[in-house]
């Protein structure tokens, strides 16, 4: 912390400001929401989050699915230019460290009114997409909404449900269980889809790192990505592909998460390297599909180079940034991508936030577009 200057705690300006938050939704601001109440709605994080920023609902239709990805409506509280959201532009994001986080937002935030806590009413900004049986968006609706989280559930007890079939699990979460399935079902259609048009799925395990008392590390584990992660890490890649494709064709101010291709001397260097192990990618007039770094992955797998070969090929891409024009994600295989899922800890989502919501309030007048073409390119 000292190192980059983090910060160790937020301003009194902001903490003052604090004091005008409530503690739970006033009637007055459910007014013109729309009420999904009723619908079953689900967190699903890990065992320790206190900030539950996202839930999800899901339906049956007649085509397939209806998915709502509901995300805390965090700019109803941290209004643009306030003392929260100038110390929220400075942070840029939260910071995870080994035994702690710098939240970009106070906790007062975080883990009370924006966190969408089991059995409370919240305020989100929701994408409901209606998805087909082929896992294809046939139309979407955003909306400012007003929610209730039924259940929070944990990635351990979803994945006993749904991987394991744990008969104790399934009795504890019984009127839960035909929901939890159909979220299998549909994960695994858009897990499908995306690997059909060669997005890149980088399996490496995160480390868990466990200390003692005085901060040292005492042991250092693998974090598990199970069926359960990967749902949700479905559900939100689908919501961040429909939002920035629809803010793209409306030719509206806005931040996408762009990921170009790699440079051609990066690919060749790997290739003489791979050649030595007997693999091959496919190169065309000097440019790559992520299908082939797909496809390298797969030979690679359980082989004693699998761990050396994907650093490297992870090594030879660019990194993804954030950019005020849409230049597509390489590393998804898609033309249009942004960050909506996490405007508590990411302050582009929370911009973006902004935008939308003034959108659908028909707020974005030539003065307004203006005033987010000049701040934009900081704010990336």
């Amino acid at each position: 912390m000292k190192a980059y200057g983090l910060p160790e705690e937020f301003p009194p300006e902001v903490m003052a400001q604090l004091e005008e938050i409530p503690d739970a939704v006033r009637e007055e601001d459910k007014a013109g929401r729309k009420d999904l109440r009723a619908l079953p709605t689900v967190t699903i994080d890990g065992e320790e989050a206190k900030d539950l920023d996202d839930a999800i609902t899901l339906e049956k239709t007649e085509q397939g699915y209806r998915l709502g990805v509901h995300i805390a409506d965090v700019t109803h509280y941290v209004r643009e230019g306030s003392p929260l959201d100038r110390e929220a532009l400075k942070r840029g994001t939260s910071v995870y460290l080994t035994d702690r986080v710098i939240p970009m937002l106070p906790h007062k935030l975080s883990n009370g009114i924006c966190s969408l806590n089991q059995g409370e009413d919240r305020l989100a900004l929701s994408c409901i997409m209606e998805i087909n049986d082929k896992g294809v968006v046939l139309g979407h609706e955003i909306a400012e909404t007003l929610i209730r989280v039924d259940r929070r559930m944990t990635y351990t007890a979803i994945n006993a449900i749904i991987t394991d079939d744990d008969s104790e699990t399934k009795e504890k979460y019984k009127e839960f269980v035909d929901l939890f399935l159909q979220m299998k079902e549909l994960s695994q259609l858009l897990r499908k889809r995306r690997q059909e048009r060669g997005a890149i799925d980088f399996d490496f395990p995160e480390s868990k790192i466990l200390l003692d008392a005085k901060g040292r590390p005492i042991e250092i584990k693998p974090y598990e990505r199970n069926a359960a992660t990967k749902l949700i890490e479905d559900f939100m890649l689908m919501a961040n592909e429909t939002i920035a494709e629809d803010f793209f064709w409306q030719e509206l101010p806005f931040l996408y998460r762009s990921h170009e291709s790699p440079d051609t001397d990066r690919i060749k260097r790997l290739m003489i390297l791979i050649k030595n192990y007997g693999y091959y990618m496919n190169i065309r007039q000097d440019s790559i599909h992520p299908m082939e770094f797909q496809k390298l992955l797969g030979k690679i797998e359980g082989t004693p180079e699998e761990t050396m070969i994907s650093r490297l090929v992870l090594r030879s891409m660019k990194q993804a940034r954030y950019t005020t024009e849409n230049l597509g994600h390489f590393g998804l295989a898609v033309s249009y991508y942004c960050h909506f899922t996490s405007p508590i800890r990411r302050y582009p989502d929370l911009q973006i936030h902004r935008i939308i919501k003034e959108n659908l309030h028909g707020q974005l007048d030539d003065g307004r577009q203006a005033h987010y073409h000049h701040i934009l390119p900081d704010v990336a």
